[in-house]
């Protein structure tokens, strides 16, 4: 009995397997093709950014600044203008025309200088300008990438004994009107249940000539901004700049948001600062590192290994540029706001990441 019912089994498999349709060939899997790049040459076309094309058309980068603010943008004794933004500007220069040297800058004040980039005047705004809700989702601009973590504070004279600025209740305050700091310092005293009397100033230039004529007790602004203000004051030493830190102020340069590639190219312009300075690069030693160095991301970020350029529409080099021609991010923050600069200012969350005081600098991969 049990061997008809395996031969009826047998029978039924084999009649089972005559009528089931042939199996379609299979072929073994190809290899994965090496990771490489997405360039022309491997037939990706890169999207084209109008603001790119125009910089390559006319020549220069055309970016606007601070009308004279110290460590960011102010003119020398030659008319040179020097300072943290302008370094950036000169940086984007570098990465997309291969010359820092090719811009345009353009004096622009706090309440006009978004107009201006939504009017087309500007390729890009580096002004000390802080990133908020309201201006990247209303005013139809893009922040591409914070250059600089900094934070309201106020500055006092010496003489007044201030140690907190809970003890400003009933002061007189210098402010810039149009600008962050307006509110920030209202919702500071408005929470606290301190009474103020703001003093509004057209600039920033204005606030600080009132605060040192004694027309307002204290002076509010960007903590870097009252550092600037201070050294340019008749005596420095005798101001402090209270320990409270009232506010968030992300600065970073400011793009239109209808050139997503643009904002690309100016995001990981700063980027490859910040991965300079990781790797160990400056400004003297990039030369020398773009024929010597085996690191992988080093050969990548310096245009030696893989085309990454060809994503942004710029040449293979344009980091290398970037960092021979205006420096890694420790060069551009030393010169202009650290221990070479009348503001010196320390790094504080401005570090890199992995710095042994870490901040919150931090690139992505280049890869």
């Amino acid at each position: 009995m049990i061997r008809r019912l395996t031969a009826i089994a047998a029978a039924i498999a084999f009649l089972s397997a005559c009528s089931r349709p042939p199996a379609p060939e299979t072929k073994a899997p190809e290899a994965a093709p090496a990771v490489k790049a997405r360039s022309a040459q491997a037939g990706y076309e890169p999207a084209e950014s109008p603001t790119l094309k125009a910089v390559k058309a006319r020549g220069y980068v055309a970016c606007g600044v601070h009308e004279g603010l110290p460590g960011f943008a102010l003119r020398d004794a030659r008319g040179a203008w020097r300072g943290f933004d302008v370094d950036i500007c000169r940086a984007v220069a570098a990465a997309t025309l291969g010359d820092a040297t090719k811009v345009r800058f353009t004096v622009i004040g706090a309440q006009d200088r978004f107009g201006a980039l939504q009017k087309g005047q500007l390729d890009l705004l580096s002004r000390n300008t802080s990133q908020t809700f309201a201006r990247e989702v209303g005013l139809g601009v893009t922040f591409p990438v914070v250059t600089y973590y900094d934070g309201q504070g106020f500055l006092a004279p010496r003489s007044m004994g201030l140690t907190s600025a809970e003890e400003l209740n009933g002061a007189r305050v210098c402010v810039q009107e149009g600008t962050a700091s307006a509110g920030n310092v209202e919702d500071y005293f408005r929470v606290r249940g301190l009474k103020y009397r703001a003093v509004m100033a057209a600039t920033e230039e204005k606030a600080r000539q009132l605060y040192e004529a004694e027309s307002c007790d204290v002076f509010t602004a960007d903590i870097s901004a009252l550092a600037a203000s201070r050294s340019l004051l008749s005596n420095p030493n005798g101001h402090v700049i209270l320990p409270d830190v009232i506010s968030k102020e992300p600065l970073g340069p400011v793009v239109r948001q209808d050139d997503p590639v643009w904002a690309d190219v100016v995001r990981w312009t700063v980027y490859a600062t910040l991965l300079g300075e990781e790797l160990g690069l400056s400004a003297r030693t990039v030369e020398q590192a773009r024929e010597t160095a085996t690191d992988p991301e080093t050969r990548r970020l310096l245009g030696v290994e893989g085309d990454l350029g060809a994503l942004l529409g710029l040449k293979a080099d344009w980091a290398f540029q970037v960092i021979r021609q205006v420096g890694a991010y420790h060069e551009i923050f030393r010169r202009d706001l650290g221990q070479d600069s009348a503001l010196r200012l320390d790094r504080g969350l401005n570090a890199l990441w992995n710095a042994p005081a870490p901040g919150l600098m931090y690139a992505p991969p280049m890869r």
